[in-house]
């Protein structure tokens, strides 16, 4: 319940033309500083006051990645519907926010660009990879099928990298999140998003094994061709399994056991796949129940099989309450 000292604050940080231009451009993008005093052409020092002030009175959402920090318009709550009302008011256009709409154009085909100088640098390595299992749209098909159709509120993509899943996944999910601990990489997502439109999904830099989301939130949770690169990926799953709502779905792609040594020693893959009673019993100790497995084998006899596991958990959250390890 919103209280009215926080609408007043609300309303008067959003009731400055400024303040007004930063909050709509929040709403198209995920922006930073620097990109945002290139769009609306005022100094450094000013837009961060702006948006300290926007960010106070929750209009805002502020985001650090390293030396970086992205801010975005708050999507969820009380504040959120304010702040759909104000500039929803507010869409009549006029030469600045024109102005705006333009450089905001400017700043997605720079990100387009450099995340497609990344991949023309890595591309070769991808495509022999990609080459050894099977077809990434085999895949992808797949985890839908087994998501039946079902649409999510909370969509929690763990280990992101371009983005891809939570693109598949957008028009069944109210809001997406991805994670990864690799800025260039999330780079390539930021742009690859915003080229899709999709608003009400976002990226952040952090660690999969202290997820930034609340206990029992999310009710769909994906983690994509990531287990392998982990020392431990039980501990890993069982922060996802902390994150999962009552009644929720983990959706897991992975390798089928497998030796190709080469990829521990060339790619730091940490594990050659995982036998599907080990992920099974990970499963069952985050308190969670296998409700289906699939193998999808490669094209070629030395290739690799994909696996797939979909898990939930009960309607009530009467499982066992994973362990948070500290380290």
């Amino acid at each position: 319940m919103i209280d009215f000292d926080q609408v007043v604050d609300a309303l008067r940080a959003a009731g400055e033309p400024t303040r007004l231009r930063l909050l709509m451009l929040l709403g198209h993008a995920e922006l930073t500083v620097s990109e945002l005093v290139y769009i609306v052409k005022q100094s450094q020092p000013r837009i961060s006051r702006h948006l300290k002030l926007l960010a106070d009175a929750g209009l805002i959402e502020r985001n650090r990645e390293g030396a970086w920090v992205f801010y975005r318009a708050q999507e969820s709550g009380p504040i959120a519907q304010l702040k759909d009302t104000v500039t929803s008011m507010a869409l009549a256009r006029t030469p600045a926010t024109d102005r705006d709409l333009e450089r905001l154009e400017d700043v997605r085909s720079q990100r387009r660009q450099q995340a497609q100088s990344y991949f023309a640098a890595n591309a070769a390595e991808w495509n022999r990879l990609r080459s050894l299992h099977t077809d990434d749209a085999d895949v992808e098909a797949a985890m839908l099928a087994l998501l039946k159709g079902r649409t999510f509120k909370e969509h929690l993509d763990i280990g992101t990298g371009t983005g891809r899943v939570l693109e598949l996944l957008a028009p069944f999910c109210e809001r997406g999140l991805g994670i990864d601990m690799s800025g260039e990489m999330l780079g390539v997502a930021r742009a690859r998003l915003s080229e899709a439109g999709l608003r009400r999904t976002q990226v952040r830099l952090a660690d999969l094994f202290s997820l930034p989301v609340a206990d029992e939130t999310c009710d769909l949770v994906t983690v994509h061709q990531v287990l392998h690169y982990l020392d431990d990926p039980a501990r890993a799953l069982s922060e996802a399994a902390r994150a999962l709502a009552p009644g929720g779905l983990l959706l897991i792609a992975d390798f089928a056991p497998h030796m190709i040594e080469s990829l521990r020693t060339d790619h730091q893959h940490r594990r050659l796949g995982f036998d599907a009673a080990e992920v099974e019993g990970w499963l069952m100790a985050c308190g969670l129940t296998l409700s289906a497995q699939r193998d999808l084998p490669a094209g070629r006899p030395d290739g690799l099989t994909v696996s797939l596991w979909l898990a939930s958990t009960p309607e009530r959250a009467l499982r066992r309450r994973p362990i948070k390890v500290v380290t």
